[in-house]
């Protein structure tokens, strides 16, 4: 299943790309896509593990760009 979160302060679209590789490298992730014009971070992932993953989302995001905030859309 799809889910859709909005992610604010992203510098530049190199930024968003390295973010994208990072979270497709989460166990549990089978896609993730990140738009850099429109904000946007879709991830495709195992439904029984969607909590843990987001938690692992939000991890990595801090630790690769610690000004980035991400909520649900």
């Amino acid at each position: 299943m799809k889910n859709k979160f909005k992610i604010k302060g992203l510098d530049c679209a190199n930024c968003a790309a390295e973010l994208e590789r990072a979270i497709q490298k989460i166990e549990g992730v089978q896609s993730a896509s990140i738009s850099f014009m429109t904000e946007k971070l879709v991830i495709e992932c195992d439904e029984t593990q969607r909590d843990e993953i987001i938690k692992n989302i939000k991890k990595v995001i801090k630790r690769e760009e610690p000004d980035v905030d991400i909520e649900e859309a």
